[in-house]
């Protein structure tokens, strides 16, 4: 049998075919990289099978074809498409509050034998959120690769003179970064292109380690991309940029991307329209995706071009520029050949480049290269040497990088045999997909991945039945509780004489004996199962010790003393709660002030020290820091696999600041209303419901809103 791979490639649409890249800023470079890897593993005989997860989308403003659940890319390789969040199409900063019901999704999936892979691959921030989630609960090795990073993107727009708060509202700049910590966190392997990618950006990153990243340089379809021209394409590339240009048989300046900011296609119009020496040698072709009506388009992509236009108009670039509405993404070689046999140069003037597929791709037509000195550019010409680079936040180093490239017809030629003979021989797809399967092997073959279990206790399975709800002992069990309290005993008591009762689950900060003696003031029945000290503890009916493989799971790289050590200069903010509160995997401090201002303070701490923990706020003045891998959410989900019941079948009740991680995903949520106004923002996920009433008749409506109790 052959390795079953899954891919996670979450935003922007995807399909096996015609590929809408450039639509917007989501269907770029990395759609084209995941749809041609798994054509090439799929073509590998070591390979069984290759799945690529991604989003379900049913909207009216985009293909059928993403709405179709699963679809095939080749022999072996197919397209799983999961609904997660609105039906509709939504762009990748607004996709964060809906993964953990994809995460939740492939678990249920993959535990299943026959569709569980031998690893899973994410690619970006989101789908890293994704993959560590899944191979936390499951053990599967997982492989990451970012391409491109939050915290790289951070620091160039900043440099760029961008609002920290309005960069934040953009683009969940720290939502992403923090995904990118988790995934680094949990990757067997970080698969780069290049070198600079492991020492200048994921080397800022605290829970990244060196010895787990490969470099595996992207490769190029030679099938596509060749320097052999026809006449009928040469003359459709005619049609396409004739009309726009006084002279087009003048060598192009040819850029390919997408209308957004990082490409900083306007720095190239405007170093063009500078210099007399580029206008007069030259014209400027910029191929930035499709457009129909500017109005359809995301105002970042609206905001390039009406800069490329006022830039054309200042510069009176009439009859020197070229920008086609409209392409075929088969057309793209063809682009690149007619640039070539103009003798033009490609241009990649991006504020950040850490792949460079499309520099390859020119250099495998015979097309030199212009380019930014960052990232992919810089390994590409280290090895190609086709061409220069240039500090793009420079116009005049542009101007004078474009003047000297083109000046030398001799070097032009030697540039562009390198670069076709070069990516023959480092950047080949098969070199590619060699390496690729070579590390995976050599990687992960030592590991040895833990297998969620089912449960092996019948009386815990038992206590557990079929449904299970949880209550949160220190808000929603509140005294006095009056006649709500009552009356869920007496649901309980009634469900509990039925053949299959629902089980009762108590959350808690506290210490297991502490809880038991607040419960026993209840007089509910017993429950079968406590979350304790804040998810870091597992304890089922009357037993006292946590369920060990829980405690073995949390305790990866966690150290206590080292976090309490780490953060003891916080002591301005930070107190140390009383001995009865600390926990082996739990540290719990009060805040001297109220407020979450302190929350990335500890995380940048927790950071820089390469600690294994995660802090969260609950009501404001309680810090609890915990292992990276505990949480109450977590816990319930180790729970649903270790007792084999699925998510759907539980309740948890939410009311307080820090509660938000319990309404996210598959379990069913009521909210009470008294809750924290923090938990306003989730009123939109689909399986959370709002009660009208406070305290345990919130609880109640709630029950009755889900049928939680009843039998049918």
């Amino acid at each position: 049998m052959g390795f079953k791979l899954l891919q996670l490639h979450l935003h922007g649409l995807f399909r096996s075919r015609d590929l809408e890249l450039g639509r917007d800023a989501d269907t770029g470079g990395q759609t084209l990289y995941v749809l041609e890897l798994a054509r090439g593993l799929a073509a590998r005989p070591e390979v069984e099978r290759v799945e690529v997860v991604t989003r379900l989308v049913q909207d009216r403003r985009v293909s059928q074809d993403y709405a179709q659940p699963q679809e095939e890319i080749a022999p072996g390789a197919s397209i799983l498409r999961f609904p997660f969040g609105p039906r509709r199409y939504l762009r990748k900063e607004q996709l964060w509050p809906h993964l953990d019901d994809l995460a939740d999704q492939l678990v249920a999936r993959l535990q299943q034998p026959e569709h569980r892979p031998d690893w899973i691959h994410a690619h970006y921030a989101d789908a890293g959120y994704v993959g560590a989630l899944v191979s936390r609960r499951l053990g599967i090795p997982l492989v990451f690769t970012g391409h491109s990073l939050g915290r790289e993107k951070l620091r160039r727009l900043l440099a760029a003179g961008g609002d920290h708060d309005q960069i934040e509202q953009s683009y969940s700049i720290s939502r992403r970064i923090d995904a990118e910590e988790l995934a680094l966190a949990h990757a067997d392997l970080v698969v780069t292109s290049t070198r600079q990618e492991v020492q200048e950006q994921y080397a800022r990153y605290g829970r990244f380690q060196v010895e787990r990243a490969e470099v595996v340089p992207p490769g190029v379809d030679a099938r596509r991309f060749h320097p052999q021209s026809t006449g009928a394409e040469a003359e459709a590339l005619d049609a396409l940029l004739g009309p726009f240009l006084r002279h087009p048989e003048l060598p192009p300046l040819l850029a390919i991307s997408r209308a957004v900011r990082r490409k900083n296609i306007p720095a190239l119009v405007e170093a063009f329209g500078r210099s007399a020496v580029l206008r007069e040698r030259h014209n400027l072709v910029l191929v930035l995706g499709c457009r129909e009506d500017p109005r359809q388009l995301e105002k970042q992509q609206r905001d390039v071009f009406q800069q490329v236009f006022d830039l054309v108009d200042r510069y009176d670039l009439y009859g020197q520029v070229a920008y086609p509405k409209q392409h075929r993404r088969e057309q793209i070689p063809a682009i690149y050949r007619w640039a070539a046999q103009r003798q033009g140069l490609f241009v990649n003037p991006a504020l950040t480049e850490p792949f460079g597929l499309t520099l390859l791709e020119a250099a495998a037509c015979g097309l030199p290269m212009v380019a930014t000195d960052d990232g992919g550019p810089r390994d590409i010409l280290a090895r190609c040497e086709n061409g220069l680079l240039v500090d793009v936040t420079d116009l005049e180093a542009v101007q004078d990088g474009l003047e000297q490239a083109g000046a030398d017809q001799a070097r032009w030629h030697r540039w562009r045999d390198n670069g076709i003979e070069a990516v023959s021989r480092h950047f080949s797809w098969d070199a590619h997909i060699c390496s690729y399967l070579a590390l995976m092997q050599g990687k992960l073959e030592a590991r040895q991945p833990a297998v969620a279990r089912s449960g092996d206790s019948s009386a815990v399975a038992s206590r557990l039945a079929d449904r299970l709800l949880l209550l949160d002992l220190d808000h929603s069990l509140e005294l006095p509780a009056g006649d709500g309290l009552v009356a869920l005993r007496q649901h309980l008591e009634k469900d509990a004489r039925s053949g299959r009762p629902s089980a009762l689950g108590i959350l808690t900060g506290r210490s297991l004996a502490v809880a038991r003696h607040r419960f026993t003031e209840l007089h509910l029945p017993d429950p079968g199962v406590w979350i304790t000290r804040a998810g870091t503890e597992i304890v089922y009916g009357q037993e006292n010790s946590s369920d060990p493989e829980w405690s073995r799971m949390i305790a990866v790289d966690w150290n206590r003393e080292r976090v309490e050590t780490t953060l003891q200069d916080l002591g301005a903010h930070l107190k140390l709660q009383e001995p009865e509160h600390q926990g082996d995997f739990k540290v719990s401090y009060l805040l001297r002030q109220s407020g979450e201002g302190i929350l990335p303070l500890v995380r940048q701490r927790l950071r820089q020290r390469q600690q294994a923990a995660r802090p969260s706020l609950r009501c404001h003045w309680f810090l609890d820091v915990v292992p990276m891998r505990a949480s109450r959410s977590e816990a319930i989900r180790f729970l649903s696999l270790r007792w084999g019941l699925p998510l759907e079948r539980i309740l948890v009740v939410a009311s307080e600041q820090g509660d938000g991680e319990l309404v996210r995903g598959l379990p069913a949520t009521v909210v009470l209303a008294e809750h924290d106004p923090s938990l306003d923002s989730f009123r939109h996920q689909q399986r959370v419901f709002f009660a009208s009433r406070q305290s345990m008749s919130g609880v109640l409506e709630g029950l009755q809103h889900y049928r939680f109790l009843s039998r049918r």
